[in-house]
């Protein structure tokens, strides 16, 4: 099999991330190719080849598995990146995911030295907790402007799959609630009218780059922002786009209309300025009866309902800690400090973006809670100047994980429990074994799916030193 050229086979079974392990009739070897489901007949290319492993880009699924329905339910599905398993019923994808994380923690269990004489799981596994909607569940979208054809028509929201410069207008999209997908008609009819360019990634000319729109799904408040160059001011016309965002027919309250300039070359959404137009740059979620007040880049779990189901496993997991210090690490905006300190004599956050870091004081006094301190650095320095010791730690790192110098510190205060939370599974799986080495035992492990239709899940797992309360 060459690099480059085109077969066609079976998808045996999936490994986390969406790799399928595709068979071809007559050869020895098994291609990896992502975005398929066990069963398909697929059509793809060979487009990586190193060190005996094959890799394919999928063209074409010839024939549907056995476990898909015929109605993906979304116009731009399989065109769009964003989603991967809308014509799996629920049972399925939560049955798919299940089994890839049960694979990965196997062999982190087996490397690690945790494991039966008989091979059989020797920790407790909880399943994958449902998302309380399979629909409408996302509570912040980035989208960005484009087209889908050299000099086509404006568009505004997702990649097209597969593709670094084509942009499909995502106004149906089924993972958002209404509301985005009558804010993005807006603003792109807008657009489209003004003749606004948008921002070419090559050249680094043209004015609209990103839409960024937070709905919180609790409190309904939403949050606006356009992001543009300082290539193409119209200031008066932005006052325009305003008027017409708050005359829209929303079930939700806007609270707040932006507009970011980003004069970055690269891709992403920075801030060089950020104006308002209208109302006030924050908004207002509610989890667990706290009130959170969230600004356009702070980081909140897309998924608020399921970030509930999250955090109370995680705080079930940990137990009774009236009287202990837990510190949460890679704490973000404190959200889970501010969920456990109710129930525990006191919560030390740390977090290394200083942004975050206010957001969190800010929420702790909000919700009169003063038993929570956060502090600002890397994790791998800060653990070196905190005067308290904890009795209990939560972990919930980046998608990379922990810094390979920080796990032997957090290891060495030898807290009985640790919570440990990923939002990327192979991180956890690299992480596992240093744990079990240095004498933690993985006791329960649950999955909480906050990403319904993607090939994403959170996990939390609960390790301990000694006997679990």
């Amino acid at each position: 099999m060459k690099k480059g050229e085109i077969y066609e086979g079976t998808v045996d079974h999936i490994s986390f991330p969406n790799r399928g392990h595709v068979l071809v009739a007559g050869e020895d070897s098994e291609v990896i190719v992502k975005n398929t489901i066990p069963g398909q007949t697929v059509r793809f290319r060979i487009n990586k080849k190193k060190a005996g492993r094959l890799e394919g880009q999928l063209l074409e699924v010839l024939q549907p598995s056995v476990l898909e329905t015929a109605d993906p339910g979304c116009s731009l599905f399989p065109r769009c990146g964003g989603c991967t398993y809308r014509t799996l019923p629920y049972a399925e994808q939560l049955a798919l995911k299940e089994g890839e994380i049960k694979s990965l923690i196997s062999r982190a269990l087996a490397e690690g030295g945790q494991i039966r004489s008989d091979g059989s799981p020797d920790y407790v596994f909880e399943g994958v907790k449902p998302s309380p909607a399979e629909k409408g569940y996302r509570n912040k979208m980035e989208y960005a402007f484009g087209d889908m054809e050299k000099d086509g028509e404006l568009t505004l929201g997702l990649h097209r799959k597969n593709s670094t410069y084509d942009i499909l207008t995502a106004d149906h999209c089924q993972i958002v609630h209404e509301d985005f997908n009558r804010i993005l008609s807006c603003v792109l009819e807008f657009c489209r009218a003004h003749h606004w360019p948008y921002f070419h990634k090559i050249s680094h000319e043209g004015y609209l780059r990103h839409l960024l729109v937070r709905r919180a799904s609790i409190t309904g408040e939403i949050l606006v922002d356009l992001v543009t160059s300082s290539q193409h001011p119209e200031q008066e016309a932005l006052q325009e786009l305003c008027a017409k965002l708050r005359n829209l027919d929303l079930e939700g309250t806007l609270t707040g209309v932006l507009h970011t300039v980003n004069d970055s070359v690269a891709d992403i959404i920075r801030n060089d300025r950020t104006d308002l137009l209208y109302g006030r740059d924050y908004f207002y979620e509610e989890l667990l009866g706290l009130r959170f007040r969230i600004t356009p880049f702070s980081f909140f779990q897309t998924n608020s309902r399921g970030a509930e189901v999250l955090y109370s496993t995680a705080r079930e997991f940990l137990g009774d800690v009236g009287n202990h210090t837990v510190f949460d690490l890679y704490s973000g905006t404190g959200t889970i400090a501010q969920i456990i300190a109710p129930v525990a004599k006191k919560v030390v956050g740390v977090e290394i973006v200083e942004e975050a870091v206010e957001a969190a004081r800010e929420n702790a006094r909000l919700n009169h809670l003063d038993n929570c301190h956060f502090l600002a650095g890397d994790v791998l320095k800060v653990l070196d100047e905190i005067p308290d010791k904890p009795d209990s730690i939560i972990l919930d790192p980046p998608r990379e994980g922990i810094h390979p110098k920080a796990l032997p510190k957090i290891i060495a205060y030898g807290v009985n429990k640790i919570i440990y939370i990923s939002c990327k599974p192979t991180s956890l799986a690299r992480d596992l074994p240093v744990f079990l080495t240095h004498g933690y035992r993985l006791e329960r492990i649950a999955c909480v799916d906050l990403f319904p239709a993607t090939v994403h899940v959170e996990t939390v797992v609960l390790l301990s030193k000694g006997e679990i309360d």
